[in-house]
């Protein structure tokens, strides 16, 4: 998972309207309802079926950190489903994304080509059809840099290009990613 990714699992992390089950328990019990077997569960968090089978029951309360952070990861990316994909469909058709970001850029211009060697930080506002265009390439299973290429093109018209009224020719390349969030 690459840090685009990541952001936009965050992001639609932050739509929750209620709050993902905290007990071991309850979070085991959420995870047997979504996948319906101990054998699946098991499968899922990397755990034997008698250890899901134990920690359903209460007869073990306190696996390793490993582990309880993989349930924790497990509950979260099933949880509300409904909910974050409405959040999506509204910035993907009217409300768009914010960037922000700590990154190193490359320029290629008609005077020549330059890797800028300094980190910029950066909060963007991308309009919807950008939105769109990430979350369609991560649901069909695009790599990191193609989401890349996607968030530079967005950088370089709305905020180095200024929306066409300045640096035409521009093209600029998202390098070395520093720190990468989302919201919407």
């Amino acid at each position: 998972m690459g840090d685009i990714d990541e952001a936009l699992e965050r992001a639609g992390q932050e739509a929750f309207t209620r709050k993902p089950p905290t007990t071991l328990k309850g979070q085991i019990n959420y995870l047997m309802r979504q996948l319906k077997t101990t054998k699946a569960v098991a499968r899922e968090i990397g755990v034997s079926q008698r250890s899901v089978e134990r920690y359903r029951t209460g007869e073990r309360k306190h696996p390793p950190k490993a582990i309880v952070d993989r349930i924790d990861a497990a509950v979260r990316a099933r949880w509300q489903p409904q909910i974050r994909k409405r959040r999506r469909e509204q910035a993907a058709t009217t409300g768009g994304i914010t960037v922000e970001t700590r990154a190193q850029f490359g320029y290629t211009a008609p005077i020549g080509t330059t890797d800028d060697g300094r980190l910029r930080r950066l909060t963007v506002h991308l309009p919807p059809e950008y939105a769109r265009r990430l979350f369609d390439a991560r649901e069909q299973g695009a790599g990191d840099r193609q989401m890349r290429d996607i968030v530079a093109e967005g950088l370089q018209e709305v905020y180095f290009k200024d929306g066409g009224r300045r640096a035409r020719d521009l093209e600029v390349s998202l390098n070395t990613i520093d720190y990468f969030d989302v919201s919407f």
